[in-house]
């Protein structure tokens, strides 16, 4: 069972740079993909951008070419560099991760709060 730690969101004005990362508790033996998650205020959740664990990146149309997701399989971590912030970026980012095999499972961070400002 994997439990996910979100860190490094904050308050920066746009263009600048902030770089979240999320901790796995468990041994992340099992782990398929990783993956970060944005809600905006009266907004959905979306997908900002995921990882498998062959090393397959993709990323939302709206963020690609300023953000790069990464992962550390030794640490059982990920993160999420994020550049050239946009105020459209404010949202509370979470972290998932899917888990397959027996038992599977699909875990979420509680988020991190990224707010720019203009």
């Amino acid at each position: 069972q994997e439990q996910l730690v979100e860190s490094g969101g904050g308050l920066v004005q746009a263009g600048e740079s902030l770089t979240l990362s999320c901790a796995a508790s468990g041994s992340g033996f099992g782990i398929i993909a990783m993956g970060w998650y944005r809600q905006a205020p009266r907004k959905q959740r979306e997908l900002v951008a995921f990882i498998t664990a062959g090393g397959i990146k993709n990323y939302a149309d709206t963020v690609r070419g300023r953000f790069t997701i990464s992962r550390d399989h030794a640490e059982n971590t990920e993160t999420l560099q994020m550049n050239s912030l946009k105020p459209e970026d404010t949202a509370v980012y979470y972290c998932r991760a899917v888990v397959a095999g027996n038992p599977s499972g699909d875990y979420w961070g509680k988020g991190t709060q990224v707010t720019v400002s203009s």
